[in-house]
């Protein structure tokens, strides 16, 4: 495996809104939950969820995303990404006793399979696409178009590359890019990482991790045009690892290793930043567009409206239940329920809404132009 895919990083952020310091804090009453440290904000997690059915499990999730509630597709990276002293799993997802020793082994004993999985509602796998494990290098985000009737898998890969497959994983139907040849130009990417949709069939990608560019492709996946370049100023990028769309089509970008988030209008002309962040690895306009962000260096999920300010955030770091480490990846279903890929803790985390939880702190259902545009 090429150096240039142990760029990946985590990823997540959350909150909790502090209330002013001339407000008295309301009588506790008996009932009311006493300590905690808001980790899971409105969610409660259900351990021991996800089962891989393998002992001794110790893949990265890279990616998660719900196709229904009894159907959620995983991307993995390989043991090439496993981090020092993270847990490993029984097949029915208990951690084991002993942490991994995956990343001390030689390289050439590291093993790159179940790349990308599919979960059904308890967590346990019902398809593996090994048939597809030669052709990836790292599957970074896995993405389906609302636009779409037959609901193909989009792949963006790392290794310099991005795919179309149908959603059972039978047939590849498109393949932009070439596996492991970095190039910056209108065939080729350097460690591509994200995938945004548009009403008529165009889509962007960010490019990436080395390039630092977002680039538009028409529905069969030719080159249109692209912004972006390499730096700090307005309309640069040091590894932009996420993008989203609100409803006047601006475009959202969590330009990581800058600690921002920019935005841009549908054309790409830069309009602002939102500054002082750890290194945001997801950016997630919601339909009510409110902007939610992970962020890698503060272990959150963070809330803001479209002006930038920080409305709330929740979570903590560690490998304990509803604890995280590089949150890279996470995605809704449509009851709401949050399915959070926890990276070097090596599992995906089901968290479902409280009895009585303030939906202004749950996430919602992510927000795409209406087709008819």
């Amino acid at each position: 495996m090429k150096t240039k895919s142990i760029l990946l990083a985590g990823f997540v952020i959350a909150g909790l809104t502090a209330c002013s310091q001339e407000e008295a804090p309301a009588p506790q009453t008996a009932a009311a939950v006493k300590g905690g440290l808001d980790q899971t904000g409105e969610y409660r997690v259900e351990e021991g969820w996800f089962k891989p059915g393998i002992d001794g499990w110790d893949r990265p999730p890279t990616s998660v995303l719900v196709d229904n509630p009894d159907r959620i597709f995983v991307a993995f990276a390989g043991q090439h990404m496993t981090q020092p002293n993270s847990p490993k799993y029984t097949a029915d997802g208990q951690v084991m006793d002993e942490r991994s020793k995956t990343s001390e082994l030689p390289l050439e004993q590291k093993k790159h399979d179940h790349q990308i999985i599919v979960l059904n509602g308890n967590g346990e796998i019902i398809e593996d696409w090994s048939q597809w494990n030669d052709v990836f290098g790292m599957p970074h985000t896995l993405a389906i178009s609302p636009y779409d009737p037959e609901r193909h898998l989009w792949v963006v890969d790392t290794a310099d590359q991005v795919f179309k497959f149908t959603n059972d994983g039978s047939e590849m139907v498109l393949h932009l890019g070439e596996k492991d040849v970095p190039a910056w130009d209108e065939t080729h990417f350097n460690m591509p990482s994200h995938i945004a949709f548009l009403p008529d069939g165009t889509f962007l990608i960010s490019d990436g991790y080395v390039n630092a560019r977002i680039v538009k492709f028409d529905a069969d996946g030719n080159y249109i045009s692209e912004f972006g370049s390499k730096g700090s100023g307005p309309g640069q990028f040091d590894l932009v690892h996420a993008i989203s769309l609100d409803d006047q089509g601006r475009i959202y970008a969590a330009d990581r290793n800058n600690h921002r988030i920019q935005v841009f209008d549908a054309d790409g002309n830069f309009i602002e930043e939102w500054p002082n962040l750890g290194r945001p690895t997801k950016v997630r306009v919601t339909e009510d567009q409110n902007v939610w962000v992970t962020d890698a260096a503060y272990t959150r999920f963070a809330k803001y409206n479209r002006e930038g300010q920080l409305l709330t955030y929740w979570g903590v770091q560690g490998d304990g239940p509803g604890e995280f480490d590089n949150l890279h990846s996470f995605d809704v279903g449509p009851d709401g329920t949050l399915y959070v890929g926890n990276a070097w803790n090596n599992r995906v985390e089901k968290l479902v809404p409280k009895e009585n939880a303030d939906p202004a702190r749950l996430i919602g259902q992510k927000y795409y132009l209406p087709a008819h545009q």
